[in-house]
């Protein structure tokens, strides 16, 4: 039983108080029409919504079936419009994007009822209002009379209890109100109508109880509940109360997917201004997606020239390491201090002090590469280990290159090398001074300049300056790595096969420079002369030659333990090379080489691993120390670790470790090898040695009687005759000298003049004497030299060879294969070079400081900085574009604003079926979302579009082809998600808004 007690209705107006309900109390009972009649703003629609759960009384109370509403909070009045009572309006309030059925369904679907069963309940109250033949119509497709059937078929769709009729027959005809009220006079007979009307005839005829109401109070009611029936309806409702109680009345809630469709239908029914916000919204996206495109084709460029890269820079491990990062970071201008001054003047930066300071802290580390070498030998049989997938070949690089020669077009016997011409070359064209330059030295062997050389010659791609190179190994023992054949057509013959076969490189244009066929043989010297003179060659001169006659080129490799020959007379080896017959023997029973084939780099391949132009297997290599171990030279000297089989001379490295006594003992057994004229040599050379403590006292004992003057005269003077310096330049340097860097300087030259007399006067003596009587001189003098002077005098008289043990053993080309000077390894990819470096990690957590492998990546280094440059560039340009996108999110707030003024009415029907203000709130941010996605994939949509016309551009400006923007997939997905959610948030003000809005004054809005 509906019940009211005493219920009250004040309206605010300004500063007074409308009273719209004055303590109006009625009963009604379960099935009965009722109408309220009353002139208007007598109460009657207060009274409806009152009862409807719409508005909310001011005093008093409402009961439903025995339970007072006081304590009813929103979301029990939800509950109660959606499960207990149906709304019939007088303007029908259908939503006109809606069909019919799909407005009947929707109490339904806030109920939760299943999407079938809810489609059968719907058709089935639409087929009760003879509406069966009409569920896909719109509403603005149909009459008065049939949209407020349908309203009725949506009010009785849920079974309420209770259906609430506001003047359902106020916009028809008389035939059509009849229709109506027939249809609801029906329906009475198991629910409860209330229908407030204007039309007493219509309301004596159809209701069963009509109650009149004037000014916010009942004045008669013609069919009130007896005591009987009152006390019979409270009984009920006691009962269904005890039945209901322990049961949870589910609360109504619309699915995402109906705020969904809702909010989709609405957005089509204005497809011009839809289509208008989601494209203003994607400007922005698209801004950014260009950017990140563009982004991307440069990291991917970057990526590929990296990944390229990786087989012309591998990860190089050398046995001693040269951190040289801090250095090249100098060179790149990169700053580590912060800027520590204003801007109010100018200041020093310290370039020259950087770079000095960063030469002098150069991290210098040797590497134990034949431990390491172990471990990836065991990491590489493992097959748990990442190394394996991650590599695609190891090169082992040793102290010895193969000494290849061949003979020219005249016959001439030559080494086929690029060193020696070069030298001959820039001699001629620069003079005999260029023998001093940089350049020079490298190319005569300077060890220090000979690595700026290589730098340069890597930086150039090879140039000239590389003739012979080791081809990488491929995997169990194969001579060629698959990496090689990827990157190289074989334009004729095979690759090699074997330790005596190597290949010929051309370029792209099946050329060779000229220094290189001057080293194969092929041009003579005196036309490389010719050329560095600017004289013209001849007009006949040979410029090509058939791919057999280059394979036909004969080349021999003279290994370098057989360059030596052991003399019989002396006792040592000699090398047979510096004579031209010893040359042609070597050469002619020396290894031959034959070229199988003739590669040329593949079209398509950005950056190789080759820099020569022939090359070689590391089987090449292995037959040269496999030979070198049979050698006799080889076997002396290893027998022989003291002393140089080549020039018979002790190694200097030696006497580091020996004791006073072994020196001793070792200088007498040298004195006894010599001559008489050798041991007199030795004596004039140990009495030429002065006495450093009596020199000393001498020199102190000048400067206590000199003055500083005396001093500046003596040095000045002394100085003129040295430098090619004017003497006022030398006086005026003298001058500012301090006192103590005076002395300091002036005792240092009378040290070495005071030296130097002295040992002039002692071989000018010595050299009357006869060298017998020199010998015997010796012979007593050695009888009193104390140990101490037995080791200064076995540093002064002993000669030393210049080589050391192992540089002769590596000349004769002898080495551990096990411990070689440096490790290239090759990652298969960039991804996998860092598990490259992980392996190397974990080879250093095992091991202690001293033994750690330390190497500096300086690709990545210098890739790294480049791509952190296009980072930042692009995290500004994004951070400018994001304004535009915030701006466009904050025109789709606006325009989800004005939806929510427009589709005010809608919100109003929503909450009179029991839709929650969350549940309108759901439906505009859903309308959001949606021009939120549509404006994201319009945006990467237009973006891949744009993409083409952007590429041509790029590939005209920089000329690079492989140079293309872009957009990935996961970045165009999270910037369609980035412009829901900025469209979310935006629509958070108006779908608040819209939850808040009063139904009733909703119901009203046209």
């Amino acid at each position: 039983m509906l019940e009211l007690r005493n219920i009250k209705k004040d309206y605010p107006m300004g500063a007074t108080v409308v009273h719209a309900l004055k303590g109006v109390s009625i009963q009604f009972r379960r099935s009965e029409f009722v109408s309220i009649l009353g002139p208007s703003g007598c109460g009657k629609t207060t009274l409806l919504n009152i009862i409807g759960g719409l508005d909310q009384y001011t005093d008093g109370d409402l009961i439903i079936n025995g339970r007072s509403t006081k304590s009813f909070q929103d979301r029990d009045w939800d509950a109660y419009r959606n499960h207990s009572v149906g709304f019939v309006f007088q303007s029908y309030n259908l939503i006109p994007h809606q069909t019919v059925l799909r407005n009947v369904e929707l109490a339904l679907t806030l109920s939760g009822v299943s999407r079938a069963e809810r489609r059968d309940r719907a058709v089935e109250a639409l087929e009760k209002v003879g509406l069966g033949n009409q569920l896909f119509k719109r509403p603005s497709e149909m009459s008065g009379g049939q949209m407020q059937r349908v309203a009725i078929a949506r009010a009785i769709v849920n079974n309420p209890d209770i259906i609430l009729a506001d003047e359902p027959t106020g916009a028809l005809d008389t035939e059509t109100s009849v229709q109506v009220m027939e249809l609801l006079k029906e329906i009475s007979k198991d629910r409860l109508i209330v229908m407030v009307t204007h039309n007493p005839p219509l309301a004596e005829q159809y209701s069963s109880r009509i109650i009149r109401v004037l000014d916010g109070q009942l004045t008669s009611d013609s069919n009130p509940l007896t005591p009987a029936e009152l006390e019979a309806e409270r009984a009920a409702d006691a009962a269904e109360v005890e039945a209901s109680r322990g049961k949870k009345i589910r609360k109504p809630s619309m699915s995402f997917a109906t705020s969904f469709g809702l909010s989709l239908k609405n957005l089509f029914t204005k497809k011009g201004r839809t289509t208008l916000t989601a494209f203003a919204g994607s400007i922005g996206i698209i801004g950014i997606a260009l950017i990140l495109s563009v982004s991307q084709g440069m990291t991917d460029y970057i990526n590929v020239m990296q990944e390229n890269a990786l087989s012309s820079y591998p990860l190089s491990i050398q046995a001693t390491n040269i951190n040289l990062t801090s250095l090249i970071q100098t060179f790149m201008n990169l700053r580590t201090e912060e800027i520590d001054h204003g801007l109010d003047a100018v200041y020093e930066r310290p370039a020259v002090r950087e770079l000095v300071t960063a030469i002098n802290n150069l991290d210098v580390a040797q590497n134990d590469l034949k431990s390491f070498k172990r471990y990836l030998e065991d990491q590489l049989a493992d097959p748990e280990s990442p190394l394996s997938g991650a590599l695609r070949g190891i090169q082992y690089s040793y102290a010895i290159s193969p000494q290849v020669y061949t003979k020219n077009t005249d016959g001439q016997i030559i080494q086929s090398d690029t060193t020696q011409m070069m030298q001959k070359l820039l001699v001629s064209i620069m003079g005999a001074d260029a023998m001093s330059s940089p350049w020079m030295a490298g190319m005569t062997g300077d060890s220090s300049s000979m690595s700026s050389m290589t730098g340069m010659s890597s930086m150039m791609g090879g140039g000239m300056m590389t003739l012979w190179q080791e081809l990488l190994p491929g995997d169990n023992g194969a001579p060629v790595n698959d990496l090689l054949t990827r990157q190289y057509d074989l334009v004729y013959g095979a690759w090699p096969s074997s330790y005596d076969q190597v290949v010929l490189v051309v370029d792209e244009n099946n050329e060779l420079d000229d220094m290189t066929l001057y080293a194969l043989g092929l041009i003579p010297e005196d036309e490389m002369m010719a050329l560095a003179d600017g004289e013209a060659t001849a007009s006949d001169r040979k410029d090509q030659w058939s791919y057999e006659e280059i394979c036909g080129s004969d080349f021999r490799v003279i290994l370098p333990s057989s360059c030596y020959s052991y003399d019989e007379a002396t006792g040592l080896y000699t090398d047979l090379r510096e004579s031209e017959a010893g040359l042609k023997y070597l050469y002619d029973n020396a290894l031959k080489l034959h070229v199988s084939g003739i590669i040329r780099k593949k079209p398509d391949v950005e950056t190789t691993m080759i820099s020569g132009k022939i090359c070689y297997t590391s089987g090449l290599i292995d037959y040269i120390v496999e030979q070198a171990e049979q050698s006799p030279a080889v076997q002396a000297q290893k027998a022989n670790p003291d002393r140089d089989v080549l020039t018979g001379l002790p190694f200097a490295s030696r006497a580091d470790s020996l004791t006073k006594a072994e020196k001793e003992q070792e200088l007498r057994a040298y004195i006894d090898s010599l001559d008489q004229a050798g041991q007199a040599q030795v004596y004039v050379t140990i009495m030429s040695q002065p006495d450093t403590d009596f020199v000393a006292r001498q020199v102190d004992s000048m400067l206590a009687d000199m003055t500083r003057e005396e001093m500046l005269s003596t040095l000045s003077s002394v100085l003129t005759q040295q430098m090619s310096v004017s003497q006022e330049q030398i006086d005026s340097y003298v001058a500012d000298m301090s006192d103590e860097e005076l002395k300091s300087t002036f005792s240092q030259m009378l040290t070495a003049q005071m030296e130097s007399q002295y040992s002039q006067q002692v071989s000018q003596q010595l050299a009357a004497l006869p060298d017998s009587q020199k010998v015997n001189a010796l012979k007593l003098a050695m009888d009193g030299y104390t140990p101490d002077q037995w080791a200064a005098y076995y540093e002064v008289v002993m000669e030393f060879s210049e080589s050391t043990y192992e540089d002769n053993l590596t000349a004769l080309g002898s080495i551990d294969l096990d411990s070689p000077t440096a490790v290239n390894l090759y990652a298969a990819t960039f991804e996998s070079k860092a598990t490259v470096e992980d392996v190397i990690a974990a080879y250093n957590e095992g091991m202690d400081e001293l033994h750690q492998i330390s190497y500096t990546d300086y690709v990545g280094l210098m890739m790294s900085a480049v791509t952190s440059i296009i980072s930042a560039i692009t995290y500004v340009l994004i951070a400018f574009v994001a304004i535009s996108l915030i701006v466009s999110s904050i025109m789709i707030g606006v325009i989800t604003l004005i939806s929510v003024q427009e589709r005010t009415r809608e919100i109003g029907i929503l909450r009179a079926i029991g839709a929650s203000k969350r549940d309108v709130s759901v439906m505009f941010n859903a309308e959001t979302v949606i021009i939120g996605f549509a404006s994201g994939l319009l945006g990467v949509v237009v973006t891949y579009l744009l993409c083409i016309p952007v590429n041509m551009v790029l590939h005209s400006v920089t000329g690079i082809q492989t140079l293309n923007a872009v957009l990935p997939l996961p970045a165009a997905i999270i910037l369609i998600a980035i412009s829901m959610f900025l469209t979310l948030i935006s629509g958070l003000i108006p779908s608040r808004s819209a939850a808040k809005k009063d139904p009733v004054v909703a119901l009203r809005s046209e």
